[in-house]
């Protein structure tokens, strides 16, 4: 009867870190809620398969750091998830019992354990670049003569122009956008939901306006979404998987003109696009950090889409013209070897 008990709890638990913890105090992302779930539902067939575990002796200890370092080879052999995913789930599984902690404190052992576990070694993710050229193409494959293409213009150049997110560029309504102020701008709510103003360059905001005009009318209504779904209105914004499906569209139009624009174009990959432009025109990494809305600077150097051409300039820098013309010091021939290991010889 005990075990039972705790399985219901525990089983509570999950039910509770899921449609309450994630959704009001972890994310807003439906994505993320996603994750985790997919995270514990696979942890939980792990224990089913390798474990024995069922509803009725499911306890607390299942969450153990044993148990949570011997799932990644689990599901590298039964499904062949390569260590990014495995990582992922890892993440997932401790903000879960990081939670289970805060509700139980016979847990916190637990929570602690979990904290120690190493990631997974992963090869460093080539990011993928995109010219400013092509960049300025993409917003001109849309057909304007369609309702849909002009949104995607002004789309694109929000995201572009901004370098926002687009989590931040979908929930835009009408009171969010100041683009008839001396200085245009947006507010938007970025990650932990901090509201940042980003300010727009005249030609993004020219767009905007006549966006707004062209679907909105002179009076728009305040609380409606900027860009919306076709199939709900005014009232229900654009999904992401929307977008990124007009993107791709757009982005192959855009390639039978200019092949350097990637046909696998994704909404992130416009910010990414825009933070090495910025760098690229001499913008601070300092500068761009913030412009990005992130906190940490390491994770906007390593974000940086660094150009072959950037580190062809930057190599050359470490030599100047003096170095060049200053004779080589590595001339062995005729020297012995202290002299060529810089050595003070000794005398015998």
């Amino acid at each position: 009867m005990r075990a039972a008990k705790e399985s219901a709890a525990i089983a509570l638990y999950i039910n509770a870190f899921l449609n309450v913890c994630m959704p009001s105090r972890k994310t807003k992302s439906g994505h993320a809620v996603k994750s985790c779930g997919e995270a514990l539902t696979l942890h939980i067939a792990f224990l089913e398969s390798e474990k024995s575990i069922n509803g009725g002796n499911l306890r607390a200890d299942c969450f153990s750091a044993e148990n949570i370092e011997s799932r990644p080879v689990w599901l590298r052999d039964k499904r062949g998830d390569p260590p990014e995913t495995c990582n992922v789930r890892l993440a997932s599984l401790r903000a879960f019992v990081k939670y289970l902690g805060e509700q139980d404190v016979k847990c916190l052992c637990l929570s602690q354990a979990a904290s120690q576990i190493g990631r997974r070694k992963t090869a460093a993710p080539k990011v993928v670049g995109m010219s400013k050229e092509a960049a300025l193409a993409l917003p001109e494959a849309p057909d304007v003569s369609a309702k849909a293409g002009r949104r995607d213009v002004a789309l694109m150049a929000a995201m572009y122009g901004t370098a926002a997110r687009i989590s931040g560029i979908l929930p835009l309504k009408i009171e969010h956008l100041h683009i008839n102020e001396k200085k245009p701008c947006i507010t938007v709510i970025g990650k932990g939901d901090k509201i940042r103003t980003l300010y727009l360059l005249p030609k993004t905001a020219a767009r905007l306006k006549a966006y707004i005009r062209d679907a909105r009318g002179d009076s728009p209504l305040p609380g409606s979404y900027v860009f919306y779904s076709r199939n709900k209105g005014c009232g229900g914004r654009m999904r992401q998987n929307a977008v990124n499906k007009q993107l791709k569209k757009h982005a192959a139009a855009a390639h039978r003109r200019r092949k350097d624009v990637p046909l696998d174009v994704h909404a992130h990959q416009l910010r990414r696009a825009k933070a090495s432009h910025w760098l690229e025109d001499g913008v601070n990494i300092v500068q761009i950090s913030f412009l990005l809305g992130r906190a940490q600077l390491e994770t906007t150097m390593v974000y940086l889409d660094i150009t072959a051409e950037q580190e062809a300039k930057a190599l050359a820098t470490l030599e100047d013209e003096n170095d060049k013309a200053a004779p080589k010091h590595w001339t062995a021939s005729g020297k012995s070897l202290d002299d060529v290991c810089g050595l003070r010889q000794l005398k015998s």
